[in-house]
């Protein structure tokens, strides 16, 4: 936010030099992002009187005849700004007199089109005071005599660049920054006039949505009413045109371009209090009503008073007029369902931007003000909707003091009563912004003195708090704090601590060693994070590196990779490539793998989040295409499905898990992976996920030349319990078993059967070959198992022989057949 440092110093007369006052602002917790000089208007600039205009015949310059004060009397200049046409008598232009230099030119009279153009009438770009350049820059009538210099009304000054945190929407003006600044320095605040106090009824009958009627709710089903505090006063007699110089120049200053006295001093109470505030035509304002609504229905179309238009719907707050309706009440102006009869006049998106209809022109004599409160959150939602960041939104979206209303309208009628218009003294006031004002904390002062771990004297919180605005109530210890209606961002006592530690000093808080005090519900809370550096230091160890890619999709992607269509839609999607969230990580790690070249050697591992038709969860890719080590002096490693399916295991049992692999057949088998090449992942006895070979279809797809191994698998995975066991200082004893079975039954149902048979004295059964062919008949295998028995001493054949017995009796049982020798 931009503030001159003036501005401030008129509401602290005590207030510190410029140069002092970044170290303060640090320590408030409002640091400068930057300060600015801002020059004055430069010498040889005058104010001049325009005394009458008129065209110059077949150009398209303007004649203007000018005083220029008792020193130079008058004169005239030919100009070819467009808003220098038809300029009314008093007038004032600010004017460059011959002989002064600006902006590497000297001016001076010359003749132009038959006119003795005495100087130049300057814009505030020309000036250096501002970005306006399309016209010459006006100024009030009587502003000052005739032949005054500029820069006496334009002095020099510093713009300071405070930067606000968006819980502080109360220091978003220049009253909220000097109270802040005021009650850190302990320092006299003199606050901005007032304006005239409204007595009596206002001549502009005003309704608010009904509570009940309104089917807007919030996150908690509480219905949201829209508006909880309206102020509507009138302001007749005016001559719209350019707005004091005083106000120029602040609001020029603050970052805002200065139109016409009505819209001006509209900003200039928004950026001294903080309340925006919205001017309407009464001319325009039919039947002298104004009707807070929700939208009639869904894709209404509502021009601004720019001319652009907005599609709004009945969750978006209106703001309308009694047009052709001529209703006297509340109840006649809304129908059963709490909205808005059609045939009312759109003044404005509550909140937001203005209307097209009702919007003040040069031609305004007689405005209607509003200065409401609205719903923050609602106004938050039609924003971003219709994507309309105003100044306005920015602070209602913040927070705004609910209770400012009145005095936002009362200043805003005194500043149009200064420049000639007559204010009706009643005002209308509806509403009920009690439920909006920050309720009552109890604390204590050990409370906060724990918190914050310094000694900090109650009597000093009290004297803080105070500072700040709060009614501090209580007894020794206790404070009972009523926060001011400015500070709605104050709900629990630690935002009070906050304040405390802020206003007696941040650079008090002493050099000590925390203490950790971990509350009940954060126990474990780092081991899911822990969790995942786990598994990517075991896998960085087996050789797989990470790859982060995107979240995003698309339907061609899914489709591509053979993956679930993704029903998760972006709004903005960044490109056509990227419009849902993925429902897999494979697609993302085929494409990553593209990346590698034809032929190149890729190990991939990922961990990532998905967004299924189940549901959102997080996953483990992993990826293997090409030589696990490349062949040199010495043959390398192969790249194949027994290599892939080890990486696998071997990350399994660094993990401390048990790692099985079920073979998956038919319409179980994901429809990326080779049919024959699929299987289910037992992770600690419990599915995970699947692994295989990718489909030689998708991998010509993507143009993955080879073997390309996938695995995915859900995390958390089951975790595996550590431990220690001494090995065996027995020996072994082997047996080899040949098992003649159909095809189709996979190694995992023989090994089960084995193990299941085995016993506690089998300690492993490993398959060394697989034979097909006559000699066990079609559409069967041989498959060999090496089986391991291993007990606390060496064992017998006789302790031996009973087990492989009964292990074979078990496959015969099966159907299978037992090779003899």
């Amino acid at each position: 936010m931009n503030i001159p440092y003036s501005w401030l110093k008129e509401l602290i007369p005590a207030l510190p030099p410029v140069s002092e006052l970044e170290p303060v602002f640090a320590n408030m917790g409002l640091p400068l992002e930057g300060t600015e000089d801002t020059p004055s208007v430069p010498e040889g600039v005058i104010l001049v009187e325009v005394l009458s205009t008129e065209p110059i015949e077949g150009t398209k310059l303007t004649k203007i005849v000018f005083d220029a004060g008792p020193e130079h009397g008058q004169h005239t200049i030919a100009s070819g700004a467009p808003n220098a046409v038809g300029l009314p008598a008093g007038t004032m232009l600010a004017l460059v007199t011959p002989g002064t230099t600006l902006g590497g030119m000297t001016y001076g009279v010359r003749e132009m089109q038959g006119v003795q153009s005495w100087g130049m009438a300057a814009s505030e770009k020309e000036l250096g005071i501002g970005e306006q350049n399309a016209g010459v820059m006006l100024i009030r009538a009587g502003e000052a005599p005739a032949g005054t210099p500029l820069h006496t009304l334009w002095p020099a000054d510093t713009v300071l660049d405070v930067e606000v945190t968006p819980n502080r929407a109360d220091v978003l003006s220049a009253l909220g920054l000097a109270r802040d600044l005021a009650a850190f320095l302990e320092l006299e605040l003199r606050e901005p006039p007032a304006g005239p106090a409204a007595t009596g009824a206002g001549e502009i009958a005003v309704s608010l949505p009904l509570k009940g009627l309104v089917l807007e709710r919030d996150t908690t089903g509480t219905y949201r009413d829209g508006c909880d505090h309206f102020v509507a006063r009138t302001v007749s007699g005016l001559q719209n045109g350019p707005s004091p110089l005083w106000m120029q120049r602040r609001l020029t200053l603050g970052g805002m371009r200065p139109r016409d006295l009505i819209v001006d001093a509209s900003n200039y109470v928004m950026l001294e209090l903080g309340q925006p505030t919205a001017m309407y035509d009464r001319a325009e304002v039919q039947g002298d009503q104004i009707l807070v609504s929700f939208g009639l229905r869904q894709g209404e179309e509502v021009r601004d008073l720019l001319g652009a238009t907005h599609a709004v719907g009945g969750e978006d707050l209106l703001i309308l007029d009694g047009r052709d309706r001529g209703i006297s009440s509340v109840a006649g102006a809304f129908g059963s369902a709490g909205k808005a009869k059609e045939g009312q006049g759109v003044l404005g998106i509550a909140g937001i931007v203005g209307g097209e209809h009702g919007h003040v022109t040069a031609g305004t004599s007689s405005v209607v003000i509003e200065a409401a409160h609205f719903d923050p959150v609602l106004l938050r939602r039609t924003s971003s909707r219709l994507g309309l960041k105003t100044d306005a939104v920015y602070r209602f979206e913040r927070g705004v003091d609910p209770l400012l209303p009145p005095r936002a309208a009362d200043r805003l009628v005194g500043l149009l009563a200064e420049a000639g218009g007559q204010p009706h003294p009643g005002a209308t006031r509806v509403g009920n912004p009690a439920p909006s004002l920050p309720g009552v904390i109890t604390v204590t002062g050990d409370q906060i003195r724990g918190l914050l771990g310094m000694h900090i004297d109650t009597a000093e919180m009290r004297s803080i708090l105070t500072r700040l605005g709060c009614e501090v109530t209580g007894e020794g210890d206790s404070l009972t704090v009523q926060p001011p209606s400015w500070r709605v961002d104050m709900h629990i006592w630690q935002d009070l601590a906050e304040e405390v530690a802020r206003l007696h000093g941040f650079t008090e808080l002493p050099e000590t060693l925390p203490h950790l005090r971990v509350h009940s519900s954060n126990v474990g809370a780092s081991q899911a994070s822990e969790r995942r550096d786990a598994l990517r230091r075991t896998l960085s160890g087996l050789g797989f590196q990470e790859a982060v890619t995107y979240t995003f999709t698309s339907d061609e992607e899914a489709a591509k990779a053979r993956a679930e269509a993704p029903g998760v839609r972006l709004q903005n999607p960044q490109t056509h490539e990227r419009t849902a969230l993925r429902t897999a990580l494979f697609p993302s790690l085929l494409k990553a793998a593209q990346a590698y070249g034809k032929g190149e050697r890729a190990l991939l591992f990922e961990i990532g989040r998905i967004f299924p038709a189940g549901g959102e969860t997080e996953r483990l890719g992993l990826l293997m295409r090409g030589d696990l080590a490349a062949r040199t002096y010495q043959d390398g490693v192969k790249g194949s499905f027994a290599v892939f399916r080890g990486l696998v295991e071997s990350f399994a049992a660094a993990s401390g898990a048990s790692f099985e692999l079920r073979q998956l057949r038919g319409d179980e088998v994901p429809a990326a992976l080779h049919p024959g090449i699929a299987g289910e992942v037992l992770w600690n006895g419990q599915p995970a996920g699947w692994l295989g070979a990718l489909h030689p279809e998708i991998a010509q797809e993507f143009g993955l030349k080879g073997d390309t191994f996938l695995a995915e698998l859900a995390l958390p995975l089951p975790a595996g319990e550590w431990a220690f066991h001494d090995p065996s200082r027995a020996p072994a004893a082997w047996r080899d078993l040949a098992i003649i079975a159909p095809q189709d039954v996979s190694y995992g149902e023989i090994a089960a059967v084995l193990k299941r048979e085995g016993g506690e004295l089998l300690e492993s059964a490993e398959p060394f070959d697989v034979y097909q062919g006559e000699q066990v008949g079609e559409g069967n295998r041989s498959v060999a198992v090496r089986l391991t028995y291993r007990g606390a001493k060496t064992l017998t054949d006789e302790e031996v022989d009973p087990v492989f017995a009964a292990q074979i009796d078990a496959v015969k049982a099966q159907g299978w057949t037992v090779r003899e020798k």
